[in-house]
């Protein structure tokens, strides 16, 4: 069973694959796998998923594995994607990886942890699932991500999820070059969060990264109503009429990311 795994590169398993690959009976499986976790050659992730422990590694019996490609596995539907700050950093846009995995979905999902490593869940309506793309996270296995607009509207969204607001602006400036205004701006108006357009076109305008015409759509979807720059932050700060928006971080303080 364990070479089987092997040769097929999954060493991400369920007690379903165990049954299939030795013939067993359900009962008969998990003492077999019982077995794989006390010898230290398999490693139990949560109640029916398992990964086998690497042979270099010995009799390690906790072995996570590729985080990202757990996350797969524990959120248990395709339809899903890598998010936030988890995004942020496969897509190289943070200065020092979080501990924290961020995977967003349709399905409810309650958070844990999984030797040491937390695993969140966020969860989003179906019409949502927009502006995803696969990313390889080892040799033989893959997994789907936020693409970089999308990847920083989620932050404006939801920036406790990313470090703040500066984190998220941080980000953005870090992958630039490589980021779509148009792209970005017509996922805004998708999503439909006014928060969202109201952050977006603030920071648009002080990076400089839109055109006129582009601002402009996305002040045409303005309500009257104030959102904070950063809701982290106490509700401090002046109020920005242009962007319905209470600027609670300094302009200077975001202008200076430019420079740094």
């Amino acid at each position: 069973m364990v070479a089987t795994l092997h040769e097929s590169a999954k060493p991400l398993f369920a007690l379903a694959d165990v049954e299939s690959i030795t013939g067993l009976r359900p009962t008969s499986a998990r003492n077999l796998v019982a077995g794989l976790v006390h010898r230290g050659i398999a490693t139990r992730l949560k109640s029916g998923l398992f990964i086998l422990v690497p042979s270099e590694l010995g009799r390690d019996r906790e072995y996570l594995g590729n985080p990202y490609v757990v996350a797969r596995a524990l959120v248990g539907t395709p339809d899903y994607y890598l998010s936030h700050a988890s995004a942020m950093d496969l897509h190289q846009m943070v200065t020092q990886p979080r501990l924290t995995i961020f995977v967003t979905s349709p399905k409810a999902v309650r958070p844990r942890a999984v030797l040491g490593t937390e695993f969140r869940f966020v969860r989003c309506k179906p019409q949502d699932m927009f502006g995803v793309v696969t990313h390889r996270a080892t040799k033989s296995e893959q997994v789907r991500v936020s693409d970089l607009e999308r990847t920083v509207l989620d932050g404006l969204n939801q920036p406790e999820h990313c470090g703040g607001i500066t984190e998220v602006a941080k980000g953005y400036l870090m992958r630039r070059d490589a980021i779509d205004p148009a792209k970005i701006i017509e996922y805004a108006l998708r999503l439909g969060v006014g928060a969202v357009t109201r952050r977006l076109g603030y920071l648009l305008e002080i990076f400089e990264a839109s055109t006129p015409a582009g601002l402009q759509r996305l002040r045409a979807e303005l309500t009257p109503s104030y959102a904070l720059l950063d809701p982290l932050l106490p509700a401090e700060g002046p109020y920005d009429g242009r962007w319905r928006l209470r600027v609670n971080v300094g302009l200077d303080e975001m202008r200076a990311l430019v420079s740094n």
